[in-house]
């Protein structure tokens, strides 16, 4: 297969364009967000640093991404039913990003305009319709669809907890796809996809220089709610149709990361008799740091796994026996690792050193 240069390099201008325009928006965005009020406290021992910053970075990410889009994708496709959905779901979950970087919404009311948007998508025609190529019933594909796009919609909020890390995963993530995307057979939502990716891609990266450690401005709920909606919506966009393992495999491996986090701090919280939105310090982050590590070695461990969970899923197009090994062979790996961290004793001992010291201050209070 060989592929269209004009096409490449349209993605590639996508890419390079929303990387261009989240760069140079974001000190602007900054500007905005101590001028509303959207600045980081730390109050608590989850928080990482030390000192107020500016949130609301993801409006720089989003707008990268919807120029970068509106311009590219009407050169090889026309705005269908489908991409006006995701658009029109993209835009709500920014407002409600917005609205909870300035004032800080409780979680039960994001909830249900998270639900609303991820249902604008499914009701325009962007569902699950297939799992191993089984049909799925009609009523499971909504549903289904529904949950994928809330849940990762949350999973991307869930590891945005260091500086640079929800912004280089998604990164990482979306890149991943985009390389299956130009592997597959451009046509229809596939070469859409592609686009829709690098400007995914481009936004982010523009985005980190502000980001990294130590960041000047926070992505805040709403750069991690766009990014975990936006690449949910896309991984059932249509991109991963053409092969019926892939079309479920891929997915869940670019975004193993964040999914094995809210599975594992969902599981956590409910054991302990709290909500599983209940805020904690027991994310796979929070554990590296307690093991030792600093904050950008932490950053640099979680893009690693997601580059190696990024290569399995680029790997898996070929669907060669070697090729699936290698990818079992590589998730194993990041199980591995991440078990070792959800049972990793030095940081139970920490996290019951930070329960007490809560306990004592309550007493003195």
């Amino acid at each position: 297969m060989t592929l269209d240069p004009n096409y490449i390099w349209k993605v590639a201008l996508a890419l390079v364009s929303a990387a261009a325009i989240s760069l140079g928006l974001t000190p602007f965005v900054k500007f905005l967000a101590n001028k509303v009020g959207a600045v980081d406290i730390p109050k608590d021992e989850r928080r990482m640093h030390k000192v107020p910053i500016p949130r609301m970075g993801g409006l720089a990410i989003f707008l990268g991404f919807l120029v970068s889009a509106l311009i590219f994708v009407p050169m090889i496709a026309r705005i269908d039913s489908k991409l006006q959905g995701i658009l029109l779901g993209s835009v709500l979950i920014l407002i409600l990003g917005v609205l909870d970087d300035i004032i800080t919404l409780p979680a039960l009311a994001k909830f249900p305009v998270q639900f609303i948007a991820a249902i604008i998508v499914v009701l325009h025609g962007c569902r699950i319709d297939q799992i191993f190529g089984w049909q799925l019933p009609l009523w499971l594909s909504y549903c289904g669809s529904v949950i994928w796009i809330v849940a990762m919609t949350n999973a991307i909020n869930f590891i945005d907890g260091l500086d640079g890390l929800a912004a280089g995963v998604s990164a990482i993530s979306a890149g991943a796809m985009l390389v299956v995307a130009l592997l597959l057979v451009p046509q229809g939502n596939s070469m859409v996809s592609a686009i829709l990716l690098a400007a995914v891609v481009g936004g982010c990266v523009g985005f980190i220089p502000y980001n990294f450690n130590p960041a000047k401005i926070f992505m805040g709920d709403t750069g991690s709610n766009f990014l975990g909606f936006i690449l949910a919506s896309i991984s059932i966009f249509g991109l991963f149709k053409t092969y019926a393992f892939i079309s479920f495999a891929v997915p869940f491996l670019v975004l193993g990361l964040p999914i094995f986090d809210i599975c594992f701090a969902v599981i956590r919280r409910v054991a302990h008799g709290q909500s599983p939105m209940h805020a904690d310090r027991g994310h796979f982050h929070h554990r590296l740091i307690d093991m030792g590590f600093s904050q950008k070695q932490t950053v640099a461990i979680a893009y690693l796994l997601t580059a190696i969970l990024g290569l399995a899923a680029v790997t898996l197009t070929g669907r060669r026996f070697i090729q699936v090994l290698i990818v079992a062979g590589a998730l194993a790996v990041v199980v591995v690792i991440g078990l070792l961290l959800v049972f990793n004793r030095h940081h139970h001992d920490i996290e019951a050193q930070h329960e007490k010291e809560k306990e004592q201050q309550h007493e003195e209070d």
